[in-house]
């Protein structure tokens, strides 16, 4: 029984959300719905407008016989400048400074609507880059991966401070912190990563990038290629140790003790929009 235009909308929108990136063939979509391909074609071409239209994402059509449609999700910079406004008005809160500098943001990353926008946002600037996984490290970063490692529908792995028994054999890298400039050990199971992989390396916040960094090193003894480095949000330091990366906020803590805090936008909207001329 063949399913009607709407109920076909419907389901077809749903199918390519859930499953960003990935190419589906005419065929598959005309054996799901019992239609002719043609009749997919204009549906593709309604749900393409829709998308582009509503800032929801872009819809590539391939044509011929292995062609299909394949749905990249991205943020218009509309949507992205008030997005972070709205998460430079959460952080900008003195409470929120802890000891060292850092700033308290674990409510901000458990909560699934923020952390959907920041994936979305984030897989913006590799719209058009093959990435393989999204790697991290053991701390508050991982939220950030896995929403990221979700909209470009790849894996994301964990780096770790220590070996588990479960994780098999490993292969590890000494770096140094980045302000204490401690020497430090992470380590990734061999399984986990495929030798040569693209990778995207992923934080939560970041002062002078030590961790970045080693994370960036550990790519390259996976022989992988680091194709960029996001953070959440960044600090202020005299020094970094790492030259590329994007951030979608920037956090200036006035005082060691936590009497003052000054939040702007990140670097964002010159690395996701700018460098890849996708403002228009």
């Amino acid at each position: 029984m063949k399913t009607r235009r709407s109920d076909r909308l419907v389901d077809m929108t749903n199918y390519l959300l859930t499953q960003p990136r990935k190419l589906v063939s005419l065929t598959q979509f005309a054996k799901r719905y019992d239609s002719a391909k043609s009749s997919i074609s204009e549906d593709l071409s309604i749900l393409k407008r829709t998308f582009q239209e509503r800032g929801i994402g872009l819809l590539e059509t391939l044509p011929g016989a292995a062609g299909g449609a394949r749905f990249i999700p991205y943020m218009l910079p509309e949507e992205a400048q008030t997005f972070i406004n709205e998460l430079v008005d959460e952080v900008n809160d003195e409470t929120r400074v802890l000891p060292g500098g850092y700033v308290f943001l674990s409510d901000l990353l458990g909560r699934p609507e923020i952390l959907k926008r920041v994936g979305r946002l984030l897989a913006t600037q590799y719209i058009n880059e093959d990435i393989d996984a999204v790697m991290t490290a053991a701390t508050k970063g991982v939220p950030v991966a896995q929403a990221v490692a979700q909209e470009l529908n790849v894996p994301f792995v964990i780096v770790r401070n220590d070996s588990k028994i479960t994780e098999g054999p490993t292969m590890s890298v000494n770096y140094l912190t980045g302000s204490s400039k401690r020497v430090e050990k992470m380590e990734l199971s061999r399984r986990s990563l495929p030798t040569g992989s693209r990778v995207l390396v992923v934080d939560d916040f970041m002062k002078a990038g030590g961790t970045i960094k080693g994370m960036m090193s550990l790519v390259g003894e996976f022989e992988g290629t680091v194709v960029g480095a996001a953070v959440f949000a960044e600090g202020r330091v005299s020094e970094r140790v790492v030259a590329k990366y994007t951030s979608l906020i920037h956090v200036d803590t006035l005082s060691s003790d936590g009497t003052g805090i000054t939040v702007t936008p990140g670097n964002y909207e010159t690395e996701v929009y700018e460098n890849n001329n996708l403002n228009d």
